[in-house]
């Protein structure tokens, strides 16, 4: 039987101190009791001795040192899951909040998980489209990877985020086992309210799983909420044998609440105030991707993050970098141009693209072509420092077929609506089209059978 105690020690922003405690466990769950009514839910997160520490999921505004109780509940924080949630509107929790009704659960699991065991994982092979010609042909989404995307402030990621749903899909024969879990932290009403209408309207909900934690919300709940997703996610991909992708936005919110909470402890701080586990922290959610052998279904991540100050560098950035294979860079210049999506192309890649694209899982030009637009734009960036210095009229005609191969690139590859989904048929013949720009002895990256059959030298 469980014991209550009563009264409370400390009360510090999220977190309560509870004295005088026996047999209590790390991440144990425990039921707050305020004022003989309110019942608050809470986690022990530190344990000194018989002093364990305890950060509450809701509001603490009301919670004073004598008129709360607490019990331990002997049990970490669980999740309902069925096959039921697809389609449904949770809280940061896991808790229904598009009423219709309860989730009645086939299991309830442990949200904190782990990693998958580096020795029970199978190399990530087969590819997702996005329908978004530069993510599809340039940095490659594989089934089983965590790719990011690094964005900015003010930049449209939400936007990007929303047309990924709508539009990601595996091979024809497997894409009924298909699903999104769509986690949502720190967000506004105004911008979940757009989510969620953006799905509904598409009817890609039907096949969502969306979890939102709204900026208003407590700042414990915000940790919690990418664990409960990737829970989900979890079980749907291993339980019931569906590919799923997991969106995450904004890993920024997610690692101001940590420091928030971590400040809120008395902890000693890292690199501009976050706590010197964040590594190991983000590690633990972005290692929950994967392939298990003898599983049929996978977990992907796409997690979404903005750049404070644009900085690349800054500490949630830099290390998601270091545990993630690859990232897709948002650029401030493109996005103002009203270039949609602002894929900045040179410092975005996909870290096992190469193992996922070919002959056997797109087409056979997708390597060569890849790596020719990547050369010839990085060309086109050298070609127009030149010009800036000498004027584009001073240029070489060579440099001036980069100079307009770099303009329609832009224009007809990177660009395109935000209802446009492109076959990855169709962004490889788009990019064609785009090379043919140029002469064809400057298309040294792609292999001399390839380039009879797409590019003949008639066309020269």
């Amino acid at each position: 039987m469980a014991i209550e105690y009563m009264g409370i020690k400390e009360v510090n922003g999220p977190l309560v101190v509870v004295d005088g405690v026996e047999d209590v466990s790390f991440e144990e769950i425990v039921e707050l009791t305020v004022n003989n009514s309110e019942k608050k839910l809470g986690q022990v997160i530190a344990i000194t001795g018989k002093r364990a520490v305890v950060q509450v999921f809701e509001e603490t505004n009301n919670i004073s040192l004598t008129n709360t109780r607490a019990r331990f509940l002997k049990t970490p924080m669980m999740i309902p899951l069925s096959g039921e949630i697809l389609g449904r509107v949770l809280d940061g929790t896991g808790k229904p909040i598009d009423g219709l009704g309860p989730i009645y659960p086939e299991v309830k699991r442990d949200i904190n998980g782990s990693a998958i065991n580096p020795v029970s994982r199978e190399y990530p092979r087969n590819f997702i489209q996005t329908g978004i010609s530069s993510i599809d042909v340039l940095m490659t989404l594989i089934r089983g990877q965590k790719l990011p995307i690094f964005s900015g402030n003010g930049i449209l990621h939400d936007q990007l985020a929303a047309q990924i749903v709508r539009q990601a899909q595996i091979s024809n024969e497997e894409n009924e086992n298909f699903a999104i879990v769509f986690a949502a932290m720190g967000v506004k009403n105004d911008v979940a309210s757009f989510f969620r209408r953006t799905f509904e309207e598409s009817g890609a909900l039907e096949r969502v799983v969306m979890f939102l934690n709204f900026s208003n919300d407590p700042v414990a709940e915000r940790i919690i909420t990418p664990r409960a997703a990737l829970t989900a996610a979890e079980y749907l991909a291993f339980d019931k044998g569906m590919h799923i992708l997991v969106i995450l936005t904004d890993m920024t919110s997610y690692a101001e609440a940590l420091r928030e909470i971590s400040s809120s402890k008395g902890e000693i701080p890292s690199r501009k105030g976050y706590p010197g586990y964040l590594y190991s922290d983000l590690a633990s959610i972005y290692e929950r991707a994967g392939i298990i052998k003898g599983a049929k279904g996978s977990v992907t991540q796409i997690p979404i993050l903005t750049m404070p100050n644009d900085d690349i560098t800054h500490p949630i950035p830099d290390l998601t970098g270091y545990i993630t294979e690859g990232q897709i860079v948002l650029d401030r210049g493109l996005n103002s141009k009203n270039i949609y999506p602002p894929v900045s192309v040179l410092p975005s890649l996909s870290r096992l693209m190469k193992d996922g694209i070919g002959k056997e899982y797109t087409r056979e030009d997708h390597p060569d072509v890849a790596n020719q637009l990547f050369a010839a734009y990085a060309k086109v960036a050298d070609v127009r420092a030149l010009a800036s210095v000498i004027g584009e009229d001073e240029l070489s005609s060579i440099d001036k077929k980069y100079m307009e191969f770099g303009r329609e690139f832009e224009n007809r590859f990177l660009r395109q609506g935000k209802n446009e989904n492109r076959s990855i048929y169709e962004s490889l013949d788009l990019g064609w089209e785009l090379l043919k720009i140029l002469p064809r002895e400057e298309l040294d990256r792609i292999d001399e059978k390839i380039l009879d059959k797409y590019y003949p030298k008639e066309e020269k």
